[in-house]
Formats: structure tokens, C-alpha cells, sequence
């Protein structure tokens, strides 16, 4: 492992995906003509530094993308800004295992899930609870970008086989009960490869991109990035990474076009 130094017609380029959409655990996106496809690590609430970070970086919402590897929300100050930020035509996460806490809000451990930030979600209403379980459920496990080196994939934590399409079979193939979740689990949770510094990779993409374990700085392992730099802890000097897919070079921080 190693570091890796409004106008009132939709945008134009942010790219919308594809409609060979088979199952709803994956999104495709089609290339982006435009503009620029980037990629950020967990966000846990901060999302006025996360925009912060986009404006450094001159993010152009008429015509790049921010795909995000999940983790929305728990831990910081604007966990309930994830909704509007849902609704916003350019941006594009996955589901992370604190994204899937709120899908499962009625039977998860609560405990648990408090003791890991997620007090905000249970001083909301009933309603509000609803809600966000209801858009958090249509969150993908898996996105598919095409760029013009070839596909990149984005999960939250890592891919529970060697190759990249063997995963989207097993999702096109409308796999469910304790085979999905043994999936998801590994698709949300597992740490397996960046604990062993296993540089296998993943066949069928140009590069994987991950978040869900911090990292002091962007890092690889074979064609799998990791980009969580920990912009969810300011206070010990975390980061938010911008990942360009179209060159899987971070941008330098106050990058401005």
C-alpha cells in the first residue's frame, strides 16, 4: 500500500446513468462528456466542509459529477443536509454500513448505532425517520462509471469476489436472503484487504475505489483506492479527497480550474 500524493434546465453534463440499469443495487453511468467524474470518501454529516472542498476545487455542477463511496451521515453537524443533498441531479453515492443503519432503522441495534454517531436520526419524527429510511433504500450497493481509460467501480468498503463481474452477476441476478447479505457484508464492512496489504485487485475495472477505513492520505492496493482521509474529523487534521476518475489522481487541496 502506498500514497497517492442553476439554470432552469437540468445541468447539461452531470451525466444521468444509463438505462441498462437490470438491478436496482447497481447504477451505471455513461461517460461524462463535459466535465469531470470525482470521486469523495465518507462524509458522516460534514457536508458545508464537504462543499467547502468542491468550490477549492472549482467543481462545476452544470457539467462534473461527485460520485461518493458512502457513509452519509453519523458523526457530524449536517446529517439531516443529506436529503437535499440526495436531490441534487450531480451527486451519486453508494450505500455505506451507516447508510444502511437508517435502512434498517427498525431493527438494527440502536445502541450500537448511537455509540457510532447516529443520535441524530433518533431525535427526528416518525415521519422524518420514514423518510430518510425511504430515500437511503434506494441507495445502490455498487456504481459503475465508464471513463475513457475503462470502467471504474465504487463501493463502500470492499468486493466480496476477484472480479468485478462476478459481483454485478450476482446483483443482475436478483440474488437475495442470507446470499445478499453475505454480499452486502462484505460490500459495507470488510476491512479484509487493507489489514492483509493484499495488492490482488480487482479484475474487470480500471480501478476500484473504496472508502470506509481512514487512511492518512489517498492509498492503493492493486487497482483499489482507498480516498476515506478522514474529512469527517477536522479537529485531527482529516481531509476531504477529491479523486478524479478520469486520471485516479487526487486533486491537490485549493485545486481551482
Amino acid at each position: 500500500m502506498y500514497g497517492q500524493t442553476k439554470a432552469n434546465k437540468p445541468p447539461v453534463g452531470t451525466g444521468k446513468e444509463t438505462d441498462m440499469n437490470p438491478s436496482p443495487l447497481i447504477r451505471r453511468f455513461s461517460r461524462n462528456p463535459l466535465g469531470r467524474d470525482l470521486a469523495v470518501g465518507d462524509i458522516h454529516g460534514y457536508f458545508s466542509r464537504l462543499e467547502q472542498t468542491l468550490n477549492q476545487a472549482g467543481f462545476d455542477p452544470a457539467r462534473d459529477r461527485l460520485l461518493s463511496v458512502g457513509d452519509l451521515t453519523d458523526r457530524g453537524p449536517d446529517c439531516t443536509a443529506a436529503l437535499e443533498w440526495l436531490a441534487k441531479p450531480w451527486f451519486h453515492p453508494v450505500c455505506g454500513n451507516h447508510d444502511d443503519y437508517v435502512c434498517r432503522y427498525e431493527s438494527c441495534d440502536r445502541e450500537n448505532w448511537i455509540q457510532n454517531g447516529g443520535g441524530w436520526f433518533q431525535q427526528l419524527t416518525p415521519d422524518e425517520q420514514g423518510a430518510f429510511a425511504a430515500h437511503y433504500r434506494t441507495l445502490p450497493i455498487a456504481i459503475e462509471v465508464a471513463t475513457p481509460a475503462g470502467p471504474v467501480g465504487l463501493l463502500h468498503a470492499d468486493c466480496p469476489f476477484s472480479s468485478w463481474q462476478g459481483l454485478l452477476d450476482q446483483l443482475d441476478a436478483g440474488v437475495s436472503g442470507g446470499r445478499l447479505r453475505a454480499i452486502k457484508n462484505v460490500c459495507l464492512w470488510s476491512r479484509r484487504r487493507i489489514e492483509r496489504l493484499d495488492e490482488s485487485g480487482v479484475e474487470d475495472l480500471v480501478a476500484l475505489v473504496v472508502g470506509h477505513t481512514p487512511v492518512g492520505r489517498p492509498a492503493r492496493l492493486g487497482n483499489v483506492y482507498y480516498i476515506d482521509t478522514g474529512g469527517w474529523y477536522p479537529d485531527e487534521g482529516g481531509f476531504f479527497t477529491l479523486l478524479d476518475l478520469h486520471t485516479l489522481m487526487p486533486l491537490p487541496p485549493g485545486t481551482v480550474r
